[in-house]
């Protein structure tokens, strides 16, 4: 979690439309990111 203030760290993910979206894009503002396993993946 990072604190008011605090830089972003330097991270890009593509959208579905192949945009690239950095954290800094979205200062401000609260961000919920998660992953989902690989459909191989026990569990």
């Amino acid at each position: 979690m990072l604190a008011p203030g605090q830089p972003a760290p330097d991270f890009a993910v593509p959208d579905e439309t192949g945009r690239q979206h950095t954290l800094a894009d979205h200062a401000g503002r609260t961000l919920v990111l998660w992953f989902y396993p690989k459909a191989d993946t026990p569990g």
